[in-house]
This record gives C-alpha cells, sequence and structure tokens, in this order.
C-alpha cells in the first residue's frame, strides 16, 4: 500500500474490485504482524461475526507472523472499510 497516499490506494483498489468481482465475494486478506498474541487478536476482533476464516503461520525464526484471512463481503467499500480498521493496529502490514 502507498502509505504517502492510502486514499490514492483505495480508490484503484476499489476499482479493480468493481471491474474484476461480482458482489458479495469472498475476498483474501493478507497481513504480516510481529509475532504477539494480542496483535492477533486485534485482527480477529476487526473480523468477528463475520464468518472470517482465519488462518497463521509463523516466520521461521519466529519474529513475525503471516495472517491469511478469507472473508464473504457485500462490495468493495467493505472490503476498503476492513482495511482501514487493520491499518490502526500498530506494526500491522497489508499485502
Amino acid at each position: 500500500m502507498n502509505k504517502d497516499n492510502p486514499e490514492e490506494f483505495y480508490a484503484r483498489l476499489k476499482e479493480q474490485l468493481e471491474l474484476n468481482n461480482s458482489w458479495p465475494s469472498n475476498y483474501l486478506y493478507k497481513f504480516i504482524i510481529p509475532t504477539d498474541v494480542e496483535k492477533f487478536k486485534q485482527i480477529e476482533e476487526v473480523f468477528n461475526n463475520t464468518g472470517a476464516v482465519i488462518e497463521s503461520k509463523k516466520s521461521k525464526n519466529g519474529k513475525y507472523t503471516s495472517v491469511s484471512i478469507t472473508v464473504n463481503l457485500k462490495n468493495p467499500d467493505a472490503i476498503i472499510a476492513k482495511y482501514k480498521e487493520v491499518g490502526k493496529i500498530k506494526g500491522v502490514i497489508s499485502l
């Protein structure tokens, strides 16, 4: 994501999602976090009660954890809203 201009990134993402998907649709989020139970719980809370399937895998040295989340959402705006919520969690890298 372009940290200098996140709104430009989100506008481009929304356009791509509208062109390439029919809605509602499954979407795969991928994040990298420092291995920290609290950060993982914060991400889980963002997707709580959405029916999301959350998978995680620690890096070889255990310092980082990759988090993959598959969830069915109603439109591109819902996808972007979740990115923005997760973006408020310090140390999370969105892929």
